[in-house]
């Protein structure tokens, strides 16, 4: 089976955001996000593959056998926006999503170009509530 190309790396993550973001007001966001997901979390950050900074972990597996380890919350700095990974699918991110602002959303994520953007408030109970779905549905890092 194929090795899961997101796993977290040794790379400092200040290291990756001084090199990787070119745009001063993204550089600035990216280290308030890496602040608050931190408090949020209770997690210190972490690189997974590239460009991925993520807090925590847990441990997936799906039906087809596919494993693997993902964090629990995280976000990348990409040029064109922010992809947030904050998101699980319960009731209420459902209705978290009217109150966030400006974003769009992919299939795993959403993508907000500053955080200016959005509401950081409705922001952490999304994040809090993704937590707690995952402490209820997945191994974590948080129960070791």
């Amino acid at each position: 089976m194929a090795k899961n190309k997101t796993a977290e790396t040794e790379v400092r993550v200040i290291d990756f955001v001084n090199s990787y973001v070119e745009n001063e007001q993204k550089k600035a966001d990216s280290f308030q996000l890496i602040e608050l997901m931190t408090k949020w979390s209770g997690f210190e950050p972490k690189m997974w593959g590239p460009t991925i900074i993520g807090f925590g972990s847990y441990h997936y597996k799906y039906a087809s056998g596919h494993e693997g380890d993902a964090p629990m919350i995280g976000f990348s700095p990409r040029k064109a926006a922010f992809s947030l990974y904050v998101y699980s699918p319960t009731e209420e991110n459902k209705y978290l999503l009217d109150e966030l602002g400006k974003f769009k959303m992919g299939k795993a994520c959403i993508y907000v170009k500053k955080l200016s953007d959005i509401d950081i408030t409705t922001l952490e109970k999304m994040c809090n509530d993704s937590i707690a779905y995952l402490n209820e549905h997945h191994e974590c890092a948080c129960r070791n």
